[in-house]
This record gives C-alpha cells, structure tokens and sequence, in this order.
C-alpha cells in the first residue's frame, strides 16, 4: 500500500505561482511513476504531468511551460510548480503512484488540493 497525501493548494491571482506538494509513504519502492492530475467542475479528471522513478517527465500541452513536475527521492515527496497561473488552472489536483505488483500495477490516489485562481 502506498498513501498520498497533497498540500499546497489554496486561492491566488491570475499570474500567480503556487507549488503543490505530495508526500509519499508506505510501500514507496513499489512506485513506477507519479503524476499530478486534476479535474474542474463538472469536467473529467485529466493529465497534467508526470515523472518517473528516474526523473523523465512529461507535461500536458495546457500547461507547458508554466507548470514543472519535480520529485525529491530523499524526501519521498513529489511537486508541481505551477507559474503564470491562469483561471481555467482552477480545479482539484490529485497526486497519483503507479505502483507495479509482480506482474499488476496498482493506481494510487491521494485526495486532492483544491487550486482556485481568481481573474
């Protein structure tokens, strides 16, 4: 089992920078690879970043450039620097593991932090 647990998250400005934390425990050597993803209301859940166990990252076309996903192994915690935040930024983020099994993977979710970026 792995927890997740998300912090950061609160209300800023158009233009403002906020970094999300998520801070793993429990069977972390089982981790593949974590993600930051997140949803606004009334819209499905989506994709903004994610880094390996060896530090390859990718990032969603919406926030390139203004968002990066970084992990500290020693620290067992993962973060996303979000720059230039924009309005439409605003909506739960949820931190995720993919934790391999044997042969089966296994999602992990933390609960979320709520991002509010007002115009």
């Amino acid at each position: 089992q792995v927890q997740l647990v998300e912090s950061g998250g609160g209300l800023v400005q158009a233009g403002g920078s906020l970094r999300l934390s998520c801070a793993a425990s429990g069977s972390i050597f089982s981790i593949n690879y974590m993600g930051w993803y997140r949803q606004a209301p009334g819209k499905q859940r989506e994709l903004v970043a994610t880094i390996t166990s060896g530090g390859s990252t990718t990032t969603a076309d919406s926030v390139k450039g203004r968002f990066t996903i970084s992990r500290d192994n020693a620290k067992n915690t993962m973060y996303l620097q979000m720059n230039s935040l924009k309005p439409e930024d605003t909506a739960v983020y949820y931190c995720n593991a993919v934790g391999l099994v044997g042969l089966s993977s296994i999602d992990y979710w933390g609960k979320g932090t709520l991002v509010t970026v007002s115009s």
